[in-house]
């Protein structure tokens, strides 16, 4: 799932508003990410993250949510924007792309490797796909590195990558 979508809703609780929020949601074809409720002090908090289909637009799903019966409710819906393709970026003298299944710590472990080369982020993009039977995370970073210590950089980097399973490529700038 791509999602493109963020959807917030604070009301006041009542026995269904679960189940009539993910069902208005189902009818107008939205496919739902990462989810949470919770009660705090007699409200309830939906948050939800998910894909639109073209045939919906923002504000088709706000009006379709605030048909539904809640009291007091404040719904909010925004478009979330994908992370910037990173292609250029000034100061920088690599551009480095990971690319492979999600896992914990991922760009942690990426990142300290600069640490040990002095190489500097300049920029960092990174974004998730499903593919197949997996979620696929794509990092790019724009990175300074110094002259006498790239190829070492570079090295460790692709060595870590490989480790993870990871696609590496980079390019100088």
């Amino acid at each position: 799932m791509n999602a493109n979508t963020r959807i917030t809703i604070s009301c006041t609780d009542r026995v269904g508003l679960v189940s009539d929020i993910s069902g208005r949601l189902f009818d107008i074809g939205a496919n739902l990410g990462p989810t949470s409720f919770v009660l705090d002090q007699g409200r309830a908090n939906f948050v939800t993250t998910c894909e639109l289909p073209d045939t919906c637009p923002i504000t088709e799903c706000e009006a379709a949510l605030f048909e539904l019966p809640m009291e007091q409710a404040e719904i909010t819906v925004e478009e979330i924007q994908p992370a910037p393709l990173l292609t250029r970026a000034p100061g920088a003298t690599h551009m480095i792309e990971c690319s492979g299944i999600d896992q914990p710590g991922l760009i942690a472990r990426l990142s300290e490797i600069f640490i040990e080369f002095n190489a500097n982020i300049v920029q960092l993009a990174a974004s998730a796909t499903d593919e197949k039977d997996a979620r696929i995370y794509t990092t790019r970073f724009a990175i300074a590195i110094p002259a006498d210590r790239a190829a070492a950089c570079l090295a460790t980097l692709a060595n870590t990558a490989g480790s993870m399973r990871m696609l590496f490529r980079f390019e100088e700038l």
